[in-house]
C-alpha cells in the first residue's frame, strides 16, 4: 500500500474513531509505518481533535530522529510511544493508543483481565499483555522501550490506569480491534455492575473464540471499509 492510501486510511480512523466518542480531547495517537523497514511513519500532530484530521495533516516522522522529541508540532509522549514502537518492532505497521472510557476502566481494576464471558470479551482470551507500573505520563524514550518490552508478541497492551495500546499491520484491522475491545470492556463493565457472579467461558472454549476471530481478518477489513463508506458520503474531507 502506498503512502496515499495510508494517509487516507489513517485520516478516515481518527474522523470514526471521533464519532464513535472515543477519543480524548486533543490528546491521543494512531501511527501507520510507510517504508519497508516500519521505521518511517506518519503521526498526527500536537493537539488536533481527532474530528478534524486529514489525511494532508498526518506528519512524516523518522523512527531515527531523536530531534523529533523536541518538534513543537509532535507531542513528546506521541514520540516517546509511537517513535519507539517504529524504532524497535518493524513488524508493527500501525499503532493506536487510546483512552477510551470502558477500557480504561477496566485498566484501573487490581485484575484487569478481560474475562471471557461472551463472544466480543473472548476475542481477548490470553491474548492481551498488562502493564501494572503506571508512571505518570509516557514521555520519554526509556518509557516507549519499557512499554514496546512489554506487548512482546503480542498486539494489545492493557496499560493501567491509564489506557490501551493496539497494533496491527493495517489500519482497518487495528480500527476493529480497538472497537471490539472497547465493547468488550463495556460488556464486562456492566456484567460486573449487577454484581452478580459472573459465568466464565471455560478455557476451551474461549481460546476456540479467540481464534475464531484470528481467522476472520476480512471481517475487520470490512467493517472499516463500510466505516469509510459513511465518511465518503457524509464528510469526505478526512481524504484531502
Amino acid at each position: 500500500m502506498n503512502e496515499e492510501q495510508i494517509r487516507i486510511d489513517l485520516a478516515a480512523a481518527f474522523r470514526i474513531i471521533a464519532r464513535l466518542g472515543m477519543h480524548e480531547a486533543v490528546a491521543n495517537h494512531f501511527s501507520a509505518a510507510v517504508s519497508a523497514d516500519g521505521r518511517r511513519f506518519l503521526l498526527n500532530r500536537k493537539w488536533q481533535h481527532f474530528s478534524t484530521i486529514r489525511a494532508s495533516d498526518l506528519i512524516l516522522l523518522d523512527a531515527d530522529d531523536a530531534g523529533s522529541m523536541k518538534r513543537g508540532d509532535i507531542d513528546p509522549t506521541a514520540w516517546a510511544i509511537h517513535g519507539q514502537i517504529h524504532r524497535r518492532a518493524p513488524h508493527i505497521r500501525v499503532a493506536m493508543h487510546l483512552h477510551p472510557v470502558h477500557v480504561t476502566a477496566i485498566s484501573t481494576l487490581a485484575d484487569p483481565t478481560i474475562k471471557p464471558i461472551e463472544q466480543n470479551t473472548a476475542r481477548y482470551f490470553n491474548r492481551v499483555a498488562v502493564d501494572a507500573d503506571f508512571d505518570g505520563m509516557a514521555d520519554s524514550e526509556n518509557e516507549g522501550a519499557r512499554l514496546v518490552a512489554l506487548l512482546g508478541d503480542k498486539s494489545r497492551l492493557m496499560m493501567g490506569n491509564h489506557g490501551v495500546l493496539v497494533t496491527a499491520g493495517t489500519t482497518g484491522e487495528a480500527f476493529d480491534d480497538i472497537y471490539t475491545l472497547e465493547r468488550a470492556c463495556q460488556i464486562l463493565c456492566l456484567a460486573y455492575a449487577t454484581q452478580q457472579p459472573l459465568k466464565v467461558l471455560s478455557d476451551d472454549i474461549a481460546e476456540k473464540t479467540a481464534r475464531d476471530w484470528e481467522g476472520i481478518s476480512d471481517f475487520s477489513i470490512a467493517h472499516f471499509e463500510e466505516m469509510k463508506r459513511i465518511l465518503d458520503h457524509e464528510d469526505p474531507s478526512y481524504a484531502d
